[in-house]
């Protein structure tokens, strides 16, 4: 069981992992051992063949009496076009509960966003049937990428939908909402778009301290060195470069804890100007 955790004032974030792998040439073709070796501080975050490592994993943030999970991974039993992903067994939820939290015990889900690794253990299958996993929670989806994602019926998408979230609309457990949503107090959504159309982060703030959880503005370090190096899989990958490009502008060179929805490694730091680009550093 793979955890970390971070104390910003009185919240408390934990990483929950699901898995990690090596190789994100699929998302960021640049990303090359030859082009990644040559960048001193990225080490934590490669193998040791020198491919860049990606996570999966959720986050979970304990604010007052308030316990939100951000993200929820791939999930079991769900047929997917990655054979990683293509009906998974895995032990999640076990090592959720092993770190204290059950999944009955969380009052709230955010989903940055709606792609197959954000959202797959938002239900589980159950006698045949898939139902929410956190059936205490309400499920906080951006109203701009719920509509979006809704209409679109190209690729794997509909399936998705099908079987990761519109069974928790269909039992009443959705709120859609705001890209500057207030989740509870401290915690709030921040708009991100690109990667996804109502793609959003989420800012922790308490007693002075400050978090940001990137969603997948950026998959891998590597992308503040490189800041122009571009998804495949963003829907507007000018706007997403954008938005990379104005969040390293806004937060680098502060004290806020950086903390990487795909980052292995260390999966958290803090974002210094390094030249014309920039480094994540402890």
């Amino acid at each position: 069981m793979d955890v970390l955790s971070w104390q910003v004032g009185e919240v408390r974030i934990t990483r929950v992992q699901e898995f990690q792998a090596p190789g994100m040439r699929f998302l960021l073709p640049e990303a090359v051992p030859d082009n990644l070796t040559r960048i001193d501080w990225l080490g934590p975050y490669l193998d040791e063949r020198g491919e860049a490592v990606g996570s999966v994993h959720s986050l979970i943030v304990e604010a007052g009496d308030r316990r939100i999970v951000v993200d929820t991974c791939v999930g079991n039993d769900k047929q997917r076009g990655v054979p990683l992903w293509n009906q998974r067994q895995g032990p999640f939820l076990e090592h959720m509960d092993q770190a204290g939290f059950p999944p009955d015990s969380f009052d709230t889900v955010v989903c940055t966003h709606l792609h197959v690794d954000h959202v797959g253990w938002n239900t589980r299958l159950v006698d045949g049937d898939w139902v929410p996993t956190f059936a205490k929670a309400r499920y906080l989806l951006a109203r701009p990428e719920w509509e979006h994602w809704s209409t679109v019926t190209e690729a794997e998408t509909p399936q998705i939908l099908a079987d990761s979230v519109r069974p928790v609309f269909d039992a009443g457990l959705v709120d859609l909402v705001a890209t500057d949503h207030e989740v509870a107090p401290g915690v709030v959504l921040e708009a991100t778009p690109g990667h996804t159309p109502g793609h959003v982060s989420v800012h922790i703030t308490s007693r002075g301290e400050e978090a940001v959880i990137t969603g997948d503005l950026v998959h891998h370090p590597v992308q503040f060195h490189h800041p122009r190096w571009r998804n495949t899989v963003d829907t507007d990958a000018e706007q997403a470069e954008q938005t990379r490009l104005q969040f390293m502008a806004t937060y680098a060179d502060t004290p806020v804890l950086v903390i990487g929805t795909h980052f292995a490694g260390p999966t958290a730091g803090h974002l210094v100007r390094d030249g014309d680009v920039y480094r994540l550093t402890d």
